[in-house]
């Protein structure tokens, strides 16, 4: 017998427009249609109806307006279906080293334009860091660590060399915050140093939380301003002493760089953060079921209409 948890994907919610926009609502509205505009529910909401009305619009009584479930979130005003939003959603749910957008393309009748927009929307929807309160806090633990993202420097043509101080010549440098049996929060900086690690850190983890890190110089200071800060040294094969490693933190890595090597093969600097975003939310969300972590993707899709942009380069909380 089939696990419940398990998810077919010959469901009719990946393959038929209506099923995936009633999903949808069951998904985004648990209680009912909800207006976007002025957030009333109830007996103000009435259902449009007629042949010159497409299925799943609804009117506010209040505002006067006319709406969807996709208004307000990162689906507004796609001309893809709606079967294939929630079919790509699925798959990144899914995936444990991401999925491609090349991949997309060629499973679905979909341009490879448009499978990279749909899956960066989706990215953006996974972004909840700022949502999220701080990390740690009663003296539980909180590993840092830093990685570094990219090809070596010697295999790129001249012109897209570069030279990085603070960290890997010509790589991306990555820094994550992965609580002990709680959330991850990854972030894209300019370089490794005091003056960007530091508004991170007092932003996302709380004072009284013990720090995790290995043996990098820049941690002590960083660590002043928290309860108490303890370290491994990777150098002298140093990896476990008692509690103290940065063992998790390293697997979220290892995950993320699996995905670029073998999923992505490149991620440009642009994008990077949005990357991050989507390892981070798999790894918050690993207690779901794939079902489960499809539907708390799209409900997280609310409130973050996406209006192309390039994302800041590096991030500093």
């Amino acid at each position: 017998m089939a696990s419940k948890d398990r998810t077919d994907l010959r469901s009719a919610i990946f393959h038929d427009d209506n099923a995936a926009r009633e999903h949808l609502e069951r998904v985004l509205w648990p209680f009912g249609p909800v207006c976007p505009r002025c957030g009333v529910m109830g007996d103000r909401i009435t259902k449009l109806s007629g042949h010159s009305t497409r299925p799943g619009v609804y009117k506010c009584k209040d505002c006067r307006k006319p709406f969807s479930v996709t208004v307000g979130t990162v689906m507004e005003r796609s001309h893809i279906p709606l079967s294939k939003w929630v079919f790509a959603a699925h798959l990144m749910a899914a995936s444990k080293k991401g999925f491609s957008a090349h991949e997309l393309h060629r499973v679905m009748d979909i341009s490879y334009e448009g499978a990279w927009f749909l899956f960066h929307r989706l990215r953006e929807a996974a972004d909840n860091k700022n949502e999220t309160g701080p990390l740690g806090g009663d003296g539980g633990a909180v590993e840092i660590d830093e990685a570094y993202i990219g090809g070596k420097e010697a295999n790129k043509h001249a012109y897209k060399r570069k030279n990085v101080r603070g960290g890997v010549k010509g790589k991306m440098p990555v820094v994550s915050l992965v609580e002990r049996d709680g959330h991850t929060k990854s972030f894209h900086v300019a370089r490794v140093n005091w003056r960007t690690l530091r508004p991170i850190m007092v932003k996302h983890v709380r004072r009284d939380t013990h720090l995790m890190t290995d043996e990098a110089q820049i941690y002590p200071a960083l660590a002043r301003d928290f309860a108490r800060h303890s370290a491994v040294s990777h150098k002298d094969q140093e990896y476990v002493r008692d509690d103290v490693h940065t063992n998790t933190v390293e697997s979220h890595f290892a995950l993320f760089k699996r995905g670029v090597y073998g999923t992505f093969h490149h991620i440009s600097e642009a994008h990077l953060a949005r990357y991050l975003a989507e390892f981070d939310f798999r790894a918050n969300t690993r207690d779901m079921s794939d079902g489960e972590r499809r539907a708390a993707l799209l409900y997280a899709a609310k409130g973050k209409r996406l209006l192309y942009r390039q994302p800041n380069q590096a991030q500093y909380g």
